[in-house]
């Protein structure tokens, strides 16, 4: 057991110990916050009603797991008309209500499923020994706030496999951004049209000459423009160009 000194483990707590094992770490620290805020009513509350222990984990160190053991508190909320009656404490950036995981760990998981996906990134976390299962990046990933959204000026529309060969929908892609702002179930025509009219602000269309995607385009969208998209433009360059290639080798 190497003992700390009361040095700051993150804002509004200490690190008290530390013991290193074979395979694990485990830190040992305590909150200092003299009050807290109630996440239901927002009162602040320096009323403690009682304490426990909570143990989450954090990012590996050398190879070894590395387990917090925090204690913190429970206040009685300041306002009696509040339902909650009591709450937990949280330590700001590294701890979130029923997180079994540090605000830094979280974070890095999930920026290893935005970069891999469920499969690739399960295995990278095993990689740096910080194993879970891909649903739990997925679900991490699920968890994320919406971005902000923006008008989308110029939307691409195309078409994906739900399941190859048999089930085909319609995904929308900000051209600016590279992004897809809406998969819809299936490539029917009034789909396509609804979904571009809760989008007013678009302006350019950029789609394949598919019927249902003509067809749902200009049905609700008719204050956009409406283009061929690149890699159709380019694959019909080149069928003319091996097309007049054929009738200079025909004539000649």
């Amino acid at each position: 057991m190497v003992h700390g000194d009361g040095l700051s483990f993150g804002r509004g707590s200490v690190h008290e110990s530390v013991e290193v094992t074979d395979t694990v770490v485990r830190v040992g620290a305590r909150t200092t916050a003299v009050r807290a805020a109630c996440p239901g009513c927002g009162c602040w509350s320096g009323r403690i009603h009682g304490s426990y222990v909570r143990f989450p984990r954090d990012l590996p160190a050398v190879g070894k797991v590395v387990v917090v053991s925090l204690q913190v508190r429970r206040f009685v909320c300041a306002d009696d008309c509040c339902p909650r009656k009591t709450f937990a404490e949280q330590v700001p950036g590294l701890t979130r209500r029923f997180g079994r995981r540090t605000e830094r760990l979280r974070s890095t998981l999930v920026s290893v499923g935005l970069a891999l996906a469920g499969r690739a990134g399960a295995r990278m976390t095993d990689a740096f020994k910080a194993t879970v299962s891909r649903n739990t990046l997925l679900r991490l990933i699920g968890s994320l706030p919406d971005p902000a959204t923006v008008a989308q000026r110029v939307v691409g529309v195309d078409e994906y496999a739900q399941r190859k060969g048999r089930i085909y929908g319609t995904v929308l892609v900000d051209v600016a951004t590279r992004r897809p702002i809406d998969l819809l179930p299936d490539r029917e025509a009034d789909t396509l049209a609804a979904g571009l009219a809760e989008r007013p602000d678009i302006e350019v269309v950029c789609r394949d000459r598919a019927p249902f995607f003509t067809e749902g385009a200009t049905r609700d969208a008719l204050q956009a423009l409406q283009v061929a998209d690149r890699w159709h433009l380019w694959h019909n360059l080149g069928e003319a160009a091996e097309k007049h290639e054929q009738g200079h080798a025909l004539a000649a």
